[in-house]
């Protein structure tokens, strides 16, 4: 049975309105401030462009969420926006109402539309990127008429239609238009053209970049003075970069590391699969210039030295976030992560040692510095080959931690045979005795057991893991 959804009388009003397009502009200098945007939202999505244009020019807030609204971007709508913004720049004198500086047009304006329409009806929500925050690189450029607020998503070997026309038309006013980018996302697209599309950005505006795509380490030695140039980057993550044949090796990871003597903003770096920084890692951890808040180094290979190093580097006194998951540390002197964690100990929320080869002797060792973790929130060792007996020393050693609600623990070795056959039977009566070990520690408390990968026979997948809960009123 569908539900009806009457229009509100807002809607109506406006819809009324916008019949006569010249009878509504003639009202907008007079239009109640409250008005304007549900006003736009119809306009927008009725693709009224004289409405559009007019309502640019006297819009009464300093910011256009306008890409809260786009779910495809439609040349006709955004170029009369466009076409409101070339009447607004070239006037001398602004008109009274009119306060707008910036047109955003990132998918982060969702909840302004929600805000003054009353509706989710129209408000594209796929994004759940909170805005990112402004950055001091907005005064130290030229003084622009206004601003405009887009993301960078290079995906192909051009650029969509929407952009390169976007590029174009700012460039065509330098000086009363300014194109900041705050997030970059490479995929898919060719170094050259990449180069391309960036010098046309103002660089030090961006704040997050993300590299999805695959990477050999002379590509990322050819981007690096470009990443150099963002040195308002909060957030960077890498994915995939490998290995050249070529004897340059060594200057192409020089070429990429010292860029970063050049992020003074560096919060969050994340790497996946980076095979270059093996016995590479001091490099780049010795041109760090800020206080990491997360770091993710996963699924290489790394050397004892690495490790040394990263314990000793004064940037991750205050990481929040630590994922060494698939770095191979079965064979590592188990006092090099003892001390590491150490390290972080008063500040650490988010634990990933996934698949890292630990064995009992390792975990043993750092059972007393993970125990003082108190701000520990999350912690993952699935994939680790652990016995029982460990394991209730884990539960024992992280029962203080009042902060842990989410810890994810891979089925107990007994529960594998001596062929890495898992045994679902086997771990049935396991289960049981991590029950009575949670029971026996008296505080309500879930856990959750993963029974895959096999440490044995080298799964690369997990099977959703089942949770073990005891509570208060858990039964005996």
């Amino acid at each position: 049975m569908s539900v009806w959804n009457p229009l509100r009388l807002l809607d109506l009003a406006a819809m009324d309105l916008l019949r006569d397009e010249a009878s509504a502009i003639s009202t907008l200098e007079y239009l109640p401030t409250e008005l304007f945007p549900p006003l736009f939202m119809e306009a927008f999505y009725g693709r009224h462009s004289e409405a559009l244009k007019a309502m640019v020019q006297a819009w009464p807030f300093v910011r256009l969420p306008l890409g809260g609204l786009m779910q495809m971007p439609h040349r006709g709508t955004l170029q009369a926006v466009l076409d409101g913004i070339d009447v607004l720049v070239a006037q001398q004198d602004r008109p009274r109402r009119c306060k707008l500086q910036v047109l955003d047009l990132r998918n982060t304006g969702k909840y302004f539309w929600r805000m003054w329409s009353g509706s989710n009806s129209h408000v594209h929500s796929s994004s759940m990127m909170a805005p990112v925050a402004e950055d001091s690189s907005r005064t130290k450029q030229p003084l622009a008429l206004l601003e405009v607020f887009v993301e960078l998503r290079l995906k192909e070997s051009n650029l969509d239609e929407f952009l390169i026309y976007l590029i174009r038309w700012v460039e065509q006013r330098k000086g009363s238009i300014h194109l900041c980018c705050k997030k970059l996302k490479i995929i898919t697209m060719p170094t050259e053209n990449i180069t391309e599309v960036l010098s046309r950005v103002q660089l030090d505006c961006i704040q997050e970049v993300q590299v999805n795509n695959t990477w050999h380490v002379s590509t990322l030695a050819t981007f690096a003075p470009l990443l150099g140039q963002m040195s308002n980057v909060q957030r960077l993550l890498l994915s995939h970069v490998y290995l050249s044949a070529f004897d340059e090796q060594q200057q192409h990871v020089f070429q990429f590391t010292s860029q970063f003597l050049r992020l003074h903003h560096l919060r969050d770096l994340y790497m996946e699969s980076p095979s270059f920084l093996e016995g590479c890692l001091d490099q780049m951890l010795s041109c760090l210039k800020t206080t990491l808040d997360n770091l993710s180094i996963t699924n290489c290979l790394l050397t004892e030295s690495d490790l040394t190093h990263l314990s000793q580097c004064p940037n991750i006194r205050q990481l929040k976030g630590l994922d060494l998951s698939g770095v191979t540390l079965t064979n590592f002197s188990p006092e090099l992560l003892q001390v590491l964690l150490e390290k972080v100990a008063a500040t650490l929320q988010e634990l990933d040692l996934e698949l890292c080869g630990i064995m009992d002797s390792q975990l043993e060792a750092i059972l007393p510095a993970l125990s003082h973790c108190s701000q520990l929130r999350t912690f993952s060792i699935c994939g680790n080959l652990l016995s029982m007996a460990i394991m209730e020393k884990l539960l024992q050693h992280t029962a203080g931690l009042l902060s842990l609600s989410q810890e994810l623990y891979p089925a107990p070795r007994e529960s594998y045979s001596p062929q890495g056959d898992f045994q679902p039977e086997r771990l049935v009566q396991l289960r049981a005795g991590l029950l009575k070990i949670l029971r026996d520690l008296g505080h309500p408390r879930t856990i959750w057991i993963s029974s895959s990968p096999c440490p044995h026979c080298g799964e690369n997948t997990f099977y959703h893991p089942e949770p073990v809960v005891y509570s208060y009123n858990t039964p005996a």
